[in-house]
């Protein structure tokens, strides 16, 4: 329970900050206004990378492993890197966390939030972007987070170095998908800006797509995982003798159901 509550704190504070940055930094009366759409995603990119490192690295972070994402839950949890019954309060407190930081954000900026160019920092994609291609930035953007994640969890010994590359990697996304797709690949970072602002029509989208990334950048992992361990066996198996039967050789496998890591 106690590691549901850090994780629904690390979104409240992440949307209200993401929220935040936005406002200062879109609304035309602000002393921080950035006009070009492109160059102010950059810059959002790199202080959402910033904030999200730090989140990671804070207490709660530690303690609930700093997620902030339903889809990096999922794509863990599919990695046996995280336990199966603690997906869904931490989805669920993931979700709940969007929507208390966005609404804490309104009522700390008012009106500001509301202005067309802020919107409650909605994603929204460019308009020349169909959903179809909107759908597939962000599962592949998803997807190689994914991959990322799957390296620490392949190889725990760079765990430390972990915080700096994924908020290093979310901001590169920001950077180079926000003007085109949105660049969320976070159903979290959209719920509580969309709902509020009422721009909820690529909303399903923004929910399904990072999870389904997700899910195919865990099964890249567990197939390069199957494959390096049947590249271990192999010589066991060859210099086995003719009357050790098959049993002695399968009882050298790992077995697929032990975890590599946890992330909380």
């Amino acid at each position: 329970m106690a590691r549901t509550t850090d994780e629904f704190v690390l979104t409240t504070v992440l949307l209200f900050l993401a929220v935040t940055v936005v406002r200062w930094l879109r609304d035309p009366d602000s002393a921080l206004y950035v006009a070009d759409l492109r160059m102010a995603l950059v810059v959002i990119g790199a202080i959402s990378g910033a904030i999200l490192t730090g989140l990671i690295l804070s207490p709660p972070g530690r303690r609930s492993g700093g997620h902030v994402n339903p889809a990096v839950t999922v794509g863990l949890w599919l990695m046996n890197a995280f336990p199966g019954r603690r997906v869904l309060p931490y989805v669920f407190a993931q979700l709940a966390g969007s929507a208390v930081g966005t609404g804490l954000a309104c009522l700390v900026w008012g009106r500001a939030v509301t202005l067309p160019s802020v919107s409650h920092a909605a994603i929204r994609p460019a308009p020349t972007w169909q959903p179809a291609s909107v759908f597939l930035a962000e599962v592949g953007g998803m997807l190689a987070l994914t991959l990322v994640l799957a390296f620490f969890v392949a190889f725990p010994r760079f765990t430390r170095g972990l915080p700096h590359v994924v908020g290093l990697s979310v901001g590169l996304v920001i950077a180079t998908f926000g003007p085109l797709s949105g660049g969320s690949v976070n159903p979290a970072r959209q719920l509580g800006p969309a709902v509020f602002s009422g721009r909820t029509t690529d909303l399903a989208i923004y929910l399904v797509a990072p999870v389904l990334g997700a899910t195919l950048g865990a099964g890249v992992h567990q197939l390069l995982v199957r494959r390096r361990r049947t590249h271990t066996l192999e010589p066991a198996v060859a210099g086995t003798s003719p009357d050790a039967g098959p049993a002695s050789a399968r009882s050298s496998a790992p077995t697929s159901g032990s975890r590599t890591g946890s992330a909380s």
